[in-house]
């Protein structure tokens, strides 16, 4: 694989600690969510750093799909809305689900939803969770 960016980032204390980029832009307290035991607080957790991660990684792979493939420009009010859920299976395994909300202004729901779909198989977040987690895809239209 060619290199196109790297970068470490080390966590000490896990959820209730703080990370740390190497290149120190990151830098951010942890906590708990209270539904899981911990105090909540004011801080991140790492579900909503993966939400953010992820719907920024898929809102890039929607830019790229549709320049490329359907030569589209989105413009700035593009949105993707992660939910993610962190479960337990059936097993008392801790399972991770992600809910993606695309918002694509002024695209047709036919090509909007070929664009989210080829996304889909584009974007790094997608590929790392394929066949190990739920991803839903919804395509957000506006209401006439």
């Amino acid at each position: 694989m060619k290199n196109l960016y790297k970068t470490t980032v080390t966590t000490k204390g896990a959820r209730k600690g703080h990370a740390k980029s190497d290149d120190e832009i990151l830098d951010i307290q942890l906590s708990m969510p209270k539904s899981m035991g911990g105090d909540g607080g004011n801080y991140t957790n790492p579900e909503q750093l993966f939400g953010a991660g992820y719907s920024a990684c898929f809102g890039s792979a929607l830019q790229l799909v549709a320049k490329n493939q359907h030569d589209i420009e989105l413009g700035e009010d593009l949105s993707v809305s992660a939910v993610v859920e962190l479960g337990q299976t059936e097993e008392g395994n801790l399972q991770l689900a992600v809910v993606l909300d695309c918002y694509l202004p002024g695209v047709d729901v036919e090509t909007g939803e070929k664009i989210v779909n080829e996304a889909h198989v584009v974007c790094p977040y997608s590929r790392a969770t394929r066949d190990n987690i739920d991803v839903t895809l919804n395509l957000l239209v506006d209401e006439d």
